[in-house]
């Protein structure tokens, strides 16, 4: 996606491609589903063009790492994450502190609409599950009057966690054609769509968009680490990482890639296309897990070019 012929990033999305949109409309839904790859979004387009049309729709890149962590925050603060964690210290949790890591999305939206020069009202949901899904569809009506409401949507994210630990969710999402079925099933009968009919039917305009992908990953890298190295998949970061080098992304000073550091000899590498990182000493069985599961972390186009789409009820 393009705005003024610069490319969007994901840090730089809200600023660039949901601001107009605010400033147009009396009354906006912010809809951010965490983990949607862009072609389960196109799976599920012919679904939203019942009650909505596409007014505009942009591919934006997220932020490396592609996990949630980095890359929702990055999305509500307008700020890369070592510019997080230095500007808002108290809202950042790194790797390997205690803390929920994504607790204070609304804290880092309410600053950037502030700097935005739009302080303005918000409501902020977040739904990690069904009961809290239908809790909210069913309360739609006490939050609408707010000139801005956004809502965070865990389901994708909790799908892919899924299917690598469930073996009935891996015979139900074999491929990315399955996943994407499987995702279009989920939605139409989910409390979300239930708050997306309700929104039409209201008038009111929905920006969908998400804070990263995911790649369905094959191929092994052996990596080796200390007892502090973090456990996704798809990045490393820690001290003494042991590593083949022409099989990753490496950031050997991670103050290049704007990620703050755990240590002052702390490193960044990231898995490329569809690899994934296992341990030397427990080899065969990473591979035989986690092999054609989905992950996100890393760099391919699955987990980094993503849907931002704006759209307007019938």
């Amino acid at each position: 996606g393009k705005t003024e012929d610069r490319p969007v990033l994901s840090h730089t999305a809200f600023r660039d491609l949901c601001l107009p949109v605010i400033r147009d409309e009396e009354r906006l839904f912010i809809l951010v589903i965490d983990n949607l790859r862009y072609d389960q979004w196109k799976a599920m387009q012919p679904l939203f063009e019942q009650f909505y049309r596409v007014v505009r729709e942009d591919v934006i890149c997220s932020i490396l790492p592609t996990a949630t962590q980095y890359s929702r925050n990055a999305f509500f603060a307008g700020l890369l994450p070592s510019e997080i964690q230095k500007k808002y210290p108290q809202y950042w949790v790194g790797e390997g502190e205690e803390g929920t890591r994504n607790q204070f999305e609304s804290e880092l939206l309410a600053e950037q609409l502030k700097r935005l020069g739009r302080d303005m009202r918000f409501n902020y949901h977040k739904v990690l599950n069904l009961s809290a899904g239908k809790k909210l569809a069913e309360s739609m009506s006490n939050h609408i009057q707010a000139p801005l409401n956004v809502l965070v949507y865990n389901f994708v994210d909790m799908l892919s966690h899924a299917r690598t630990d469930m073996e009935v969710i891996k015979e139900l999402a074999d491929d990315e054609a399955a996943y994407r079925s499987l995702t279009l099933s989920w939605l139409e009968h989910s409390p979300l769509w239930d708050i997306i009919r309700f929104l039409a039917e209201k008038k009111i305009s929905v920006l969908l968009t998400t804070d990263h992908g995911s790649v369905r990953v094959q191929h092994p890298t052996k990596v080796v680490g200390d007892k502090n190295t973090n456990t996704n998949l798809r990045y490393k970061t820690g001290r003494n990482l042991q590593y083949e080098s022409d099989q990753v992304f490496e950031l050997k000073n991670p103050s290049d890639g704007f990620l703050p550091k755990s240590s002052v000899s702390s490193v960044y590498i990231f898995a490329l296309e569809n690899h994934f990182f296992a341990y030397p000493n427990n080899f065969n069985y990473y591979v035989n897990y986690y092999r054609n599961t989905f992950q996100h972390g890393g760099v391919s186009m699955d987990e980094m070019l993503i849907p931002m789409v704006y759209l307007k009820a019938r």
